[in-house]
C-alpha cells in the first residue's frame, strides 16, 4: 500500500516539475502584466459592475489554462496533427459560405445551436502551421516549386475568408502565412517589385482622392464598405458624424490625455460615450485618453519586451518548424499592434483588429494563447538524439 502510495506521490510530482517547466518564465510574467493591465483599463472603460468586466477575467483565465495545456505539447506531437488541423479549417470556412450565419452583411460564423465559432480565427493559427510543417518537410531540397504549392496552400483560406467578406481577418492570415514563405528563404529580390507596385499604388490614391471617393466611382475589386474605410482614412470629415466618426473621435480621445493623461477613471470621451468601440477595437485609445504619452510609451515599451522575447524564441528555436512558426507568431503579434494602434490613430484604415491582451473578446484572446502556448513548447523542445 505505502509503496503504491509512494508510486502515485513521485508520478504527480514528476508531472507538476514537467507542466512548470514547460513554461517559459519571461514570457509568462509579460503576459501576467498585461492581464493586469487590461483588467485595469476593461474597468475603465466598463465599469466594475458591468458583465464584460467578469467577461474579460473569464476569458484571461481560459486564455491562460488554454496557453499552458498547449505549453505541454512538443513540436513534434503538434506536428501530427497539423494537416488534419488546416483541412478542418478550410472545410469549416466552405460551410461558413453554403450555410453560414449572417449578421451586419457580413458571413462569418457557423451556428451549431448552443455555439457561434468564426472559423477564420483559427486559421491565424492553421496557416502559419501548415506552412511551416510543409516547409520542414522540404527543408532538404526547397525548390521553386515548393514555393508555389506554398502560395497555393495560403490562397485558399485567404480567398474563401475574402469571400464572407471579411478583408481584415483575410489579410492578417495572408500577413502570417506570408512571413513563413519568406522566412523560409523566399528572395527579397522577388518582393522588390511588388514593394515598388505598392508604394506607387498608394501614391496614386493619395493624389485621385477626390475623383476615386466619388459616391458613384466603382473601385471594382473592393465592396463599397471597403471603399469608403479607405476613403475615411484619407479625409474624415468627409462624414463626421457618420462614417469619419470613429477615427475623428479616437484621435480626440488620444490628444486629449497630452502628456500626462486626465488620470484613471476621469477619461471624459470614455466616460461620456463617444469613444466607439471602446472595450474592443478603439481601448488603445481609452488608455492613450486616461494615461496619456507617458502611459502609451509604457505600453510600447511592454509590447517591445513581449516582442523582443519571442524573437529570441524564434532564434533559439531547435528545428526548422519550431523557427518558422515562432517567427511567423511574433511578426503576427507585431501586426495586431501595428494594424490596431494605427486605425485608432487615423494612420491606417479601420478593420476589426483587436489590440492583444487589451481589446475584450474570449475568441482573440484563446487564439493569442494558443500562440503563446506554441512559442512555450518551441522554447522549451530539445528533439531527441537517435541512439
Amino acid at each position: 500500500m505505502n509503496r503504491a502510495l509512494n508510486s502515485a506521490m513521485n508520478a504527480v510530482i514528476r508531472y507538476v516539475g514537467y507542466a512548470f517547466k514547460s513554461i517559459d518564465w519571461p514570457l509568462l510574467i509579460i503576459l501576467v502584466l498585461f492581464a493586469g493591465l487590461g483588467m485595469v483599463v476593461m474597468h475603465s472603460a466598463v465599469g466594475g459592475t458591468d458583465g464584460r468586466f467578469e467577461g474579460q477575467a473569464r476569458n484571461f483565465l481560459v486564455a491562460f489554462g488554454t496557453m499552458w495545456f498547449v505549453s505541454l505539447w512538443s513540436p513534434s506531437k503538434v506536428m501530427k496533427i497539423v494537416i488534419p488541423f488546416y483541412v478542418t479549417g478550410c472545410l469549416l470556412l466552405l460551410a461558413v459560405l453554403l450555410f453560414g450565419y449572417t449578421s451586419k452583411g457580413a458571413t462569418r460564423w457557423l451556428d451549431i445551436g448552443f455555439l457561434r465559432i468564426q472559423p477564420s480565427e483559427m486559421m491565424k493559427l492553421c496557416v502559419p502551421m501548415m506552412l511551416a510543417w510543409y516547409f520542414d518537410k522540404h527543408r532538404s531540397d526547397l525548390r521553386i516549386m515548393d514555393f508555389i504549392v506554398a502560395g497555393v496552400l495560403l490562397l485558399v483560406p485567404f480567398v474563401l475568408i475574402i469571400k464572407q467578406p471579411d478583408l481584415g481577418t483575410a489579410l492578417l492570415v495572408f500577413a502570417t502565412g506570408f512571413f513563413v514563405i519568406y522566412f523560409a528563404g523566399l528572395s527579397f529580390k522577388l518582393l522588390t517589385p511588388l514593394f515598388i507596385l505598392g508604394v506607387v499604388g498608394i501614391a496614386l490614391i493619395i493624389h485621385f482622392e477626390p475623383l476615386l471617393c466619388e459616391t458613384d466611382f466603382d473601385w471594382v475589386i473592393l465592396h463599397d464598405y471597403q471603399k469608403t474605410r479607405v476613403c475615411t482614412l484619407l479625409n474624415p470629415n468627409l462624414d463626421p458624424l457618420g462614417k469619419g466618426f470613429h477615427t475623428i473621435q479616437g484621435m480626440i480621445a488620444i490628444g486629449s490625455g497630452g502628456v500626462y493623461g486626465k488620470g484613471y477613471l476621469q477619461g471624459t470621451q470614455t466616460h461620456l460615450d463617444f469613444i466607439p468601440e471602446q472595450t474592443t477595437d478603439f481601448i488603445f485609445a481609452v488608455f492613450a485618453e486616461e494615461f496619456g504619452l507617458y502611459g502609451s510609451v509604457f505600453l510600447l515599451i511592454l509590447y517591445t519586451l513581449l516582442l523582443a522575447r519571442c524573437f529570441v524564441i524564434t532564434l533559439k528555436a531547435k528545428t526548422q518548424f519550431g523557427s518558422l512558426l515562432a517567427g511567423a507568431l511574433t511578426m503576427m503579434l507585431f501586426v495586431y499592434v501595428f494594424v490596431n494602434m494605427g486605425m485608432v490613430m487615423g494612420i491606417l484604415p479601420i478593420v476589426g483588429v483587436p489590440l492583444p491582451f487589451m481589446s475584450y473578446g474570449g475568441t482573440a484572446l484563446v487564439t493569442l494563447g494558443i500562440a503563446f502556448g506554441l512559442l512555450m513548447s518551441i522554447a522549451n523542445y530539445t528533439p531527441h538524439k537517435p541512439s
